[in-house]
C-alpha cells in the first residue's frame, strides 16, 4: 500500500509536528498518537529508529524517568535544533503538497466540482 510507504517518508515530520504541539512524550504514547491520527503503518519498529535519528541529531533530547508503578520510560522533548529543523520542513512539506496536488489534478478537480455546484444554483 502506498500509505505505509508515504508514512515511513513523513514520520520525522508528523514526529517533531506532535512533539512541538503537545510536548515531551515517550515512545508508546508517539505510537498512539500517530496511530490516532490515521497512520496506522508506522510500527514500533520503524518508530523507535526514527526517535533514535533525531536524538542523534540533536533535534530531540531523551531522558528517562522512573515508572509510578512499571519500568521507567524514555521521554522525547524538542530541542532548539529540532524547532528549526521542524520550521525547514514544513516549508518543504507546503511545496511538495502543492507540486503533488497539481501534477495529481486535484486542484483541477476541485474547481471543477465548484463549477458544477455553481451552475445548478
Amino acid at each position: 500500500m502506498p500509505q505505509a510507504a508515504w508514512a515511513r517518508a513523513v514520520l520525522t515530520l508528523c514526529l517533531l509536528g506532535v512533539l512541538d504541539a503537545e510536548g515531551p512524550s515517550y515512545g508508546y504514547a508517539l505510537l498512539g498518537r500517530l496511530h490516532a491520527a490515521g497512520l496506522d503503518a508506522v510500527k514500533p519498529a520503524t518508530l523507535y529508529p526514527a526517535l533514535t535519528r533525531l536524538a542523534e541529531e540533536g533535534a530531540v533530547d531523551v531522558r528517562w524517568q522512573a515508572g509510578e508503578q512499571g519500568p521507567g520510560r524514555k521521554y522525547y522533548a524538542l530541542t532548539a535544533e529540532g524547532r528549526h529543523r521542524l520550521a525547514e520542513q514544513r516549508a518543504a512539506w507546503a511545496e511538495f503538497h502543492a507540486t503533488v496536488t497539481e501534477l495529481a489534478g486535484a486542484a483541477k478537480e476541485t474547481e471543477a466540482q465548484a463549477e458544477e455546484e455553481g451552475e445548478g444554483t
